[in-house]
């Protein structure tokens, strides 16, 4: 097998692709031939060394793929040789083969391509936590989404649609625009020329957003929060634009409103049962064609250094999917 091995986390140009023997799976465990992962914004910040969580060296990237299972370990039960997974587990992506807690595995249907669930779980899964059962979003209210062009904009986008929702798209420029009203957003606002606020208040009659989707921070979060409506839901998800934004406490007490975490990597620890319940929905809304990943660009898995540096200077609509050759 061959892995891309982080040694030195203090950037992706210090990766190395690396020959390296195949293991065979202990006790709990699936041996994932990769055929297709996906670049998140965590995998960026985790070979910088900026992650919340920090593995030992040396350490393989790639949180989220999909392949198939080439062997289980002892107790493994509800997976076998030959069958198609999606895995999400934090790390060894991106390489040809890797070793997997079994429970991580999500059985894939045979019309659910590889390049679609290794762009899948983390994405709409964060969205579908944090629209539904965070936000608490109902068929008819109006959801603003940061950043919606990016991997969790995309699909908070269509997560809102298929719940009957009004979106909002907020991008950077005037193709995301596009490619947002083109999956599904109502309206868009291109926040680099456009002031936010103006175009809110034009866009909900004065009203405000009902729940505002920010997975970027910056200097785009108090002006969003100030347009939020009365009882209206804001929601943390990241900080894509780097800085971590310190809003005025007195906000959403004129607003009635609530700022609302979401983090779905400790949902899916802390509730098991309601994440693998929300997994099975959103994978019968792939089948039923109310969502689909949006791909960027599909790339050699050989080409990760490419895809990071595309990563690195937000040129990527949608996910960006690295596959490995049938050689590999």
């Amino acid at each position: 097998m061959h892995a891309w091995l982080c040694s030195d986390p203090s950037g992706p140009e210090k990766l190395q692709w690396q020959q390296q023997p195949t293991p065979s799976p202990g006790k709990g465990q699936a041996l994932v031939r990769i055929h297709a992962a996906s670049l998140n914004f965590p995998d960026l910040l985790i070979v910088q060394n900026k992650y919340q969580i920090k593995p030992p060296l040396p350490f393989v990237p790639g949180s989220e793929y999909a392949g198939v299972v080439e062997a289980i370990g002892e107790g493994v039960q509800h997976l076998r040789p030959g069958q198609r997974v999606a895995a999400l587990s934090g790390t060894g992506g991106f390489a040809t083969h890797t070793l997997v807690d079994a429970r991580l595995c999500m059985p894939l249907p045979d019309a659910f391509s590889f390049e679609d669930a290794a762009a899948f779980i983390m994405t709409y899964a964060t969205s579908h936590h944090a629209l539904i059962d965070r936000g608490a979003l109902q068929p008819g209210e109006t959801v603003l989404v940061l950043g919606a062009a990016g991997g969790v904009g995309t699909a908070a986008i269509q997560i809102a649609k298929a719940q009957g929702a009004r979106v909002i798209a907020a991008a950077s420029s005037a193709e995301k625009c596009a490619l947002c009203e083109q999956i599904g957003a109502d309206a868009s606002i291109n926040y680099q020329e456009q002031d936010l606020r103006e175009a809110l208040k034009t866009l909900t009659d004065g009203k405000g957003p009902d729940v505002i989707y920010d997975p970027v921070g910056g200097p785009w979060a108090e002006p969003a929060f100030r347009s939020i409506a009365w009882r209206g839901r804001y929601l943390v998800i990241g900080f894509a634009a780097g800085p971590i934004p310190a809003l005025p406490l007195n906000l959403p007490l004129l607003k009635g409103a609530s700022i609302v975490g979401v983090f779905w990597g400790a949902f899916s620890q802390k509730e098991p049962a309601a994440n693998a319940a929300m997994l099975q929905q959103l994978a019968q809304w792939y089948q039923q064609g109310k969502i689909k990943p949006v791909i960027d660009a599909t790339l050699p898995m050989r080409e990760l250094p490419q895809a990071y540096a595309r990563m690195g200077q937000r040129n990527v609509r949608g996910k960006l999917v690295l596959v490995n050759d049938a050689q590999d």
